[in-house]
């Protein structure tokens, strides 16, 4: 991995983003940082570029972001997002800001710099705190991980170089919440499958109160990312950080989820016709990410849908059930009725991510499962003083 220029060098500039050619140093920067780390994969270009507000996305309807750039004699060396997200200010009453998108050479002054001016920003909306890594919010990529960096990292979470730790906890930052990914294989999977105890529940589930789950339905796919917001906006109300989605954001994200979905690996459970809980997968498109350097045009789609039935790893992103059904055991059904298609389709190996340190029933039903620990990724907090805008 390249080394950043040493300090003494050249003297150091952190200044906001505000020309094309800042905004290219800034999209390219993780590239150079990340030069030379087998396990690292770049983003998709076009979507970080959206997600990081330098084009349109339905994330910034209710936030907004000031990018910086720094740099050592015109060279870029770090960078970073201050994000201020009403959303989240509005569902948690308090005045919480954000950065986001940190990239940074070893370089502890250039870190320093870069934090003190999202903290500026910040304290000059009057926020009272900043909270990060959120790229851009909870409901995105997030975290740095501190623990796991000899595994490649799964489709749409963060891999970074072990040092970013030190840098952020340098600027002054401690430990917000820890988020850990499990991974599991193949035997892990048929062994669920015939857990007796586990079908047993499943079965009771079933009879006792009228619980059927079925695949996700491709032709209804507009009512079926509705149904999604549903129940995920009802269902995540009282975990740590938690931000609803809006109706926008959601068709924005299924838009370019849609083509990568596989239906057998997304189910939704229903009572009596109503929708009341939903589990998907994400097929693990990393390798082929990689493969075409995040770039999906003109022909990076191709590359990355072609034969997805030869892709083998899945990541389990979310399984929901509403609040009043959560007591039933809905979520053992919906785990359950995965099994057999995830087999079907061929799959080795399995990561349950992200899971937050403080949802101690998903952690220790993953962990009976067989599953274990591998990879943390931790969110970073500090207070700041408001400062009067001027």
């Amino acid at each position: 991995m390249p080394d950043a220029p040493r300090p003494a060098d050249r003297p150091l500039v952190v200044r906001p983003v505000t020309t094309r050619a800042m905004r290219r140093d800034w999209l390219e920067l993780p590239w150079k940082v990340n030069r030379g780390d087998p396990m690292w994969v770049p983003p998709l270009r076009d979507v970080q570029r959206r997600l990081a507000g330098f084009g349109r996305h339905p994330a910034w309807d209710g936030a907004s972001i000031a990018a910086f750039l720094a740099t050592r004699g015109g060279e870029p060396v770090g960078r970073i997002a201050a994000i201020e997200n009403r959303v989240h200010n509005q569902t948690h009453g308090d005045k919480t800001g954000f950065f986001g998108f940190f990239e940074c050479f070893d370089d502890e002054a250039a870190a320093a710099g870069l934090f003190a001016a999202a903290e500026a920003w910040l304290a000059r909306r009057g926020l009272h705190a900043c909270r990060g890594p959120m790229n851009p919010t909870i409901n995105y990529e997030l975290g740095t991980l501190i623990d796991g960096f000899d595994t490649p990292p799964y489709f749409l979470l963060t891999h970074n170089p072990p040092y970013y730790q030190r840098l952020i906890e340098s600027a002054g930052y401690g430990k917000g919440h820890d988020l850990y990914a499990y991974r599991g294989d193949t035997s892990m999977l048929d062994r669920l499958a015939h857990d007796k105890k586990l079908v047993t529940v499943d079965e009771m589930v079933r009879e006792r109160f009228g619980v059927t789950v079925r695949p996700m339905r491709p032709k209804r796919f507009a009512d079926e990312i509705e149904t999604f917001l549903t129940i995920y906006n009802r269902a995540l109300t009282q975990t740590w950080g938690y931000v609803p989605m809006s109706r926008a954001e959601v068709q924005h994200f299924g838009a370019d989820l849609r083509r990568l979905l596989v239906p057998e690996l997304a189910r939704i459970a229903e009572v009596d016709g109503k929708p009341v809980g939903c589990v998907f997968g994400l097929l693990d498109y990393n390798p082929r990410i990689r493969a075409i350097d995040g770039r999906l045009y003109p022909l990076g789609w191709v590359r990355l849908l072609r034969n997805k039935t030869q892709i083998r790893r899945i990541r389990m992103v979310s399984t929901n059930v509403l609040p009043e059904y959560q007591s039933w055991g809905v979520g053992v059904t919906l785990v359950v009725d995965m099994l057999e298609p995830c087999l079907s389709h061929g799959i080795t190996d399995c990561e349950f991510s992200w899971v937050l340190e403080s949802n101690n029933l998903s952690r220790k039903t993953i962990e009976k499962g067989g599953a274990q620990r591998y990879k943390t990724w931790r969110v970073f907090e500090k207070a700041i003083s408001p400062q009067p805008a001027g």
